[in-house]
């Protein structure tokens, strides 16, 4: 399941995501038992945010993983930085910032490192593009992770064409990703000009909310409604009988070879992801999604 481009993203190509890992209620045994299931899936990447469950979803994962450390080895571990939110950890943040200097990003990086009980990440991006934000001093900081071996490979999220291109001008270090939101509902990023980046630059994207947050199984909207259609017909022209393993099928179709993030903690829901890898969707039933999305024909 492992992509090798030239920007060398070491990653499988369905993500385990645990944005809500704090809300699952399990035990670590059990949660030991969900990664192992998932490795045997061929997932073996599991994304992280240091602000995920108020702080809390990292050490949970680290917790998990402490009762089988043999098992660092054969996963990568992705986190991302810069959003400071009130917490009770941080009573004393009044608002929420985004923060990318030096020494927010080192500190926020050894807390992962510790929360996760491992001495690297894998992957370590930027959450969101900041308005303000000095590249120079995100760039020090990502060497000096680099060549200290406590992160070993970095990229963005959520960030446009030219965020990406004015950050990695100051980086000696490549980004290897940009994590984004992309599904048969949310075409943003064919509009915004990152589909064509990524294919220019052999960027493979991570892909978050594959499933629209829910809307294409029961939001009432138009567009909602009109995607689900379309999703129901080329399912049962494939003999599928979930919509959603349509879904993440059109979008691992697509030649940028993104990373949907499966955010669930039920094996049966995860299973449905990984069958999507099976479908063999033609070009015509991908459009007829897209067209569904977009709401009017191709000029």
């Amino acid at each position: 399941m492992h992509q090798d481009t030239k920007k060398n993203l070491p990653l499988s190509r369905i993500v385990h995501g645990y944005w809500r890992a704090a809300d699952w209620q399990m035990s670590s045994s059990e949660l030991l038992q969900v990664i192992e299931e998932c490795i045997s899936l061929g997932i073996t990447s599991f994304d992280h945010a240091d602000i995920y469950g108020n702080h809390t979803c990292e050490a949970l994962f680290g917790a998990a993983l402490n009762l089988k450390p043999s098992l660092r080895s054969e996963i990568q571990i992705i986190s991302k930085c810069g959003i400071k939110i009130n917490t009770a950890k941080f009573p004393e943040r009044r608002i929420k910032i985004y923060d990318y200097s030096y020494e927010h990003i080192i500190k926020s990086a050894e807390q992962s490192l510790k929360n996760f009980g491992t001495d690297y990440l894998d992957l370590l991006l930027l959450h969101r593009p900041a308005p303000f934000m000095d590249p120079e001093e995100v760039a020090r900081a990502f060497s000096e992770l680099k060549a200290s071996g406590k992160v070993k490979n970095f990229g963005v999220s959520n960030f446009n064409v030219m965020q990406f291109e004015m950050l990695q001008h100051h980086c000696d270090v490549d980004l290897v990703t940009n994590q984004v939101e992309i599904s048969p509902y949310c075409l943003e990023h064919f509009e915004n000009g990152n589909m064509d980046f990524f294919l220019k630059e052999s960027i493979q994207p991570m892909i978050w909310s594959p499933l629209a947050g829910g809307k294409i199984f029961k939001a009432q909207d138009a567009k909602s409604e009109r995607v689900r259609t379309a999703l129901i017909n080329v399912a049962k022209e494939l003999d599928f009988p979930s919509i959603d393993t349509i879904a993440y099928a059109w979008l691992l179709k697509h030649p940028v070879k993104g990373l949907p993030i499966v955010g669930s903690s039920k094996i049966e829901r995860i299973k449905i992801a990984v069958e999507a890898l099976k479908v063999d969707m033609s070009l015509e039933q991908w459009y007829h999604i897209f067209i569904a999305a977009k709401g009017e024909d191709l000029p």
